[in-house]
């Protein structure tokens, strides 16, 4: 079972260019190890239009799902408290990455606020 986070957007989910160049802003970017259920090289770019991606974290590996004006973020049920922080860390990037907003269990958050409430700090 996993644990998932969403990211909702007001207009289109972001390219992943934009989710990089935001990711980077808080952590190390991790390499792409899938692309669409196939295997990925490191240094691969998705094409426009993909509808998962798995990066390979130091922690483990975070899931990124596009669906209809959102992504989702996820992580084994099992994931510890370094993996959780690589999930939120990527769906802070493309909540910012987009203009969009993370749904958590206590409500909507901007990417500031997310950010703040999970001690990410973008440089």
């Amino acid at each position: 079972m996993g644990v998932e986070l969403s990211v909702t957007f007001p207009n289109e989910v972001p390219e992943f260019a934009a989710i990089r160049a935001q990711l980077a802003r808080v952590c190390a970017v991790p390499p792409l190890r899938m692309i669409d259920g196939l295997p990925a090289l490191p240094d691969e770019t998705p094409e426009a239009g993909w509808r998962e991606l798995r990066f390979g974290f130091a922690a483990g590996m975070v899931t990124l799902r596009r669906g209809p004006g959102a992504l989702m973020c996820v992580v084994w049920g099992t994931a510890d408290a370094a993996l959780l922080a690589a999930r939120d860390a990527l769906a802070w990037a493309c909540a910012e990455a987009g203009g969009g907003t993370v749904r958590t269990g206590s409500g909507d958050l901007s990417p500031a606020d997310f950010a703040r409430a999970n001690a990410l700090q973008p440089v």
